[in-house]
């Protein structure tokens, strides 16, 4: 009898439905979102390239950024200085006053150019006029600008930039120390470097929920070959502040650069384009910078630069080093060349 129940019990066991067995399955790991941004130096319009570019009765100044293309292009987001107003008709001219002929323009925005910093020297070198004309050209081609705004009006309203690559939200700000004492006309508006100022569009560029954000200064000293003290005190500061990248014009010179995962300041891009002559000034560096993110973990940054010197010899063609060293044997390249290098191995 109770081998009979005890089978009975084991029976009624054997019968119970088994306990179904969940699968774990790995959550899928969030996709990294990727920006490649491109930074270049000071476009300046001299009177020999003026000369060089004039084709029958208008210019055409493409084949200088030809090389460039390919990178403008590859790049999300790519950013010049403009250091020239901008005019339909002549008279054009070069230094000290820049006035230069729409085709620049044109052929940066063919070339691939996002977004043409406004805030620098040279901004009013032919006032109301220069800066009214020079805006319009950059919106009719499709180049946004900032640093330099037609009306009070119009900088209240859009202080900064915003772009979004990837669903990452940049936010870019430009500044100038100065206008070479040229008077703003009234209305206008052009950022200055004010720490004040600096700090309250900074915040405001938190509010609007900006992953990343660009600050771009033009500052320093012509031609000195290293930041001075203002320019680092000036960058840690804005490091405080809360931004990640900073983006120097104005020395007409390279000066170096320093890089870590989570920020990059370059103190100075050098030339682009231009036709000064002088050791150090034909050329410059493009920064490179690719940003990544992955779900809501904090940004990551690499940045580089790419060196690039002008031929003055061949339409003013703006050349990587991949590229001029097989295209020229100029000595004035292989000065620029070590020159660079030099700068940027040695750093700060």
């Amino acid at each position: 009898m109770r081998n009979l129940l005890l089978c009975l019990v084991l029976g009624l066991a054997a019968c119970q439905p088994r306990a179904s067995v969940q699968e774990t399955v790995a959550p899928t790991p969030p996709r990294e979102r990727v920006a490649e941004l491109l930074f270049a130096g000071d476009v300046m319009v001299h009177t020999p390239q003026l000369t060089t570019a004039k084709i029958g009765s208008g210019y055409d100044f493409k084949p200088s950024f030809a090389y460039l293309k390919p990178l403008f292009e590859e790049a999300d987001l790519a950013v010049v200085n403009l250091e020239t107003t901008l005019a339909q008709r002549p008279p054009y001219a070069g230094y000290p006053l820049f006035r230069s002929p729409y085709a620049l323009v044109d052929a940066l925005s063919d070339a691939g150019v996002d977004v043409a910093l406004m805030a620098n020297n040279h901004a009013m070198d032919c006032g109301a006029a220069g800066v009214l004309s020079t805006l319009s050209a950059l919106e009719s081609w499709r180049i946004r600008p900032t640093g330099l705004w037609r009306s009070k009006e119009e900088h209240r309203a859009e202080p900064f930039l915003l772009v979004t690559i990837d669903s990452i939200r940049f936010a870019i700000a430009n500044y100038t120390y100065g206008t070479n004492g040229m008077p703003v006309p009234e209305g206008m508006h052009i950022n200055r470097l004010d720490t004040v100022q600096m700090a309250a569009d900074i915040a405001r560029m938190q509010l609007s929920e900006a992953d990343c954000i660009i600050v771009c200064l033009h500052w320093g000293i012509e031609y000195d070959l290293k930041p001075n003290r203002a320019q680092r005190r000036l960058a840690d500061f804005l490091r405080r502040e809360g931004v990640q990248l900073i983006i120097g014009s104005h020395p007409h010179v390279v000066q170096p650069f320093e890089a870590d995962s989570l920020s990059a300041c370059f103190y100075s891009l050098g030339n682009l384009v231009s036709n000064q002559r002088k050791r150090y000034t034909d050329g410059g560096i493009l920064a490179r910078i690719r940003v990544t993110q992955r779900g809501d973990e904090q940004l990551r940054i690499e940045a580089e630069a790419i060196p690039c010197w002008v031929d003055k010899w061949h339409g003013y063609r703006v050349l990587p080093l991949a590229a001029a060293d097989t295209l020229t044997r100029d000595a004035a390249y292989k000065i620029f060349r070590e020159d660079v290098l030099t700068t940027l191995q040695k750093g700060l």
